[in-house]
């Protein structure tokens, strides 16, 4: 069955209340995410002193955190972070970016989750894969080959740590467990440029800070980066010029655009499909 969220709805309120996003996050991709939610309109802090954390996540709608680049000094004020945010009730979203790559991300994605709570789990299949405690690796922060029913095994997680799980790939996973959306938007041209896994996520947040359904915030935050990227495809003649517009197509679009082309199914049997995007 299709499903039609409103998503330029959540999109609008973001545009209007440019909700302050507090990101410890990659140190690789840390300008990209700011620049991705300026651009949807809403307001970016990068702030990774253990010092501030907790007092930026007061101010704050949302916290995104993503272990690209961790080190064990900032989990630890990443776990400040989302402890402040726990107790200011507003959302944290969690990219487990590289997990099953080294068995440091595999310890410390799994202290964050066991000593905060956390709202989203995003990762790509090989990532959620290991957070859910399969035996599998991680190339770097690029997905491997997973054999097993992805939809399913997001809804386990999602039931075991009561959380919204988001599997990035060829179609979009988001689900709470109960609720669960398919997105098909999105380009392979993705796959090229380094730091659209990350600036999902900082979407997620975004869109996660105006809305109290964080499942169906994720699946209306993935189907406009998804948008945004199939309109800067259409004349991009490689990932410099796609990433240059994909911003540009971001900034633009309008309700006509995102209720014609958003691909949003929920799920009532678990399809197959390859996960290859970021």
């Amino acid at each position: 069955m299709t499903a039609s969220p409103n998503t330029f709805v959540l999109l609008e309120k973001i545009r209007q209340q440019s909700p302050v996003v507090h990101h410890l996050t990659n140190w690789v991709t840390i300008y990209d995410c700011a620049q991705v939610l300026k651009t949807l309109g809403a307001s970016p802090v990068m702030a990774h002193a253990r010092e501030e954390a907790a007092e930026m996540a007061q101010i704050a709608s949302a916290v995104v955190l993503n272990i690209g680049t961790l080190t064990t000094d900032l989990v630890e004020a990443m776990k400040l972070a989302a402890r402040s945010a726990n107790q200011k009730g507003i959302p944290v979203v969690l990219d487990a970016c590289g997990a099953g790559a080294t068995a440091l991300r595999d310890r410390k994605s799994l202290e964050l989750l066991n000593e905060a709570r956390v709202t989203v789990i995003k990762g790509n299949a090989s990532e959620i894969a290991r957070i859910s405690g399969a035996d599998v690796k991680t190339r770097g922060v690029d997905a491997t080959e997973i054999s097993a029913d992805l939809v399913s095994l997001a809804q386990r997680l999602a039931d075991q740590r009561q959380a919204t799980v988001v599997i990035t790939g060829q179609w979009d996973i988001a689900t709470n467990g109960k609720s669960t959306y398919l997105v098909k938007n999105g380009h392979s041209l993705m796959t090229r440029v380094v730091g659209t896994g990350c600036m999902a996520a900082s979407i997620i947040g975004a869109f996660a800070a105006v809305e109290h359904d964080a499942t169906l915030a994720a699946a209306c935050a993935l189907a406009c980066f998804g948008i945004a990227a199939e309109i800067a495809a259409e004349k991009a003649t490689g990932p410099a010029s796609f990433k240059e517009r994909l911003f540009d197509c971001l900034y633009r679009l309008d309700w006509p655009t995102v209720d014609h082309r958003q691909r949003i199914d929920i799920l009532q049997q678990p399809p197959t499909a390859r996960q290859d995007k970021p």
